[in-house]
């Protein structure tokens, strides 16, 4: 399946997720991530979240796409690449 989750942490807890999250799936925009990923994976991937976030204050938003064919990606402006900006 296709996922996008979008996150909002406390500062204290954005560089856990994010670094959770980057194991996982591809990094698009600061808080947003996106790919191809099985269900036990997103399971796995969730766990992990629980454990560096507060669900007290934190939001995690996990968007599923059962077919990406259907997805029309529209960038206006610079596509980011985040992966070549730290190699």
């Amino acid at each position: 399946m296709y996922v996008l989750v979008a996150y909002d942490v406390d500062a204290k807890r954005v560089a856990k997720v994010h670094k959770v999250l980057k194991k996982y799936l591809t990094w698009t925009q600061n808080s947003l991530f996106e790919g191809e990923i099985t269900e036990g994976l997103l399971k796995q991937c969730m766990a992990e979240i629980a454990t560096k976030a507060n669900p007290a204050v934190d939001s995690i938003y996990v968007y599923r796409i059962a077919n990406p064919k259907h997805i029309k990606k529209v960038i206006y402006g610079i596509e980011k690449d985040f992966e070549s900006m730290f190699l």
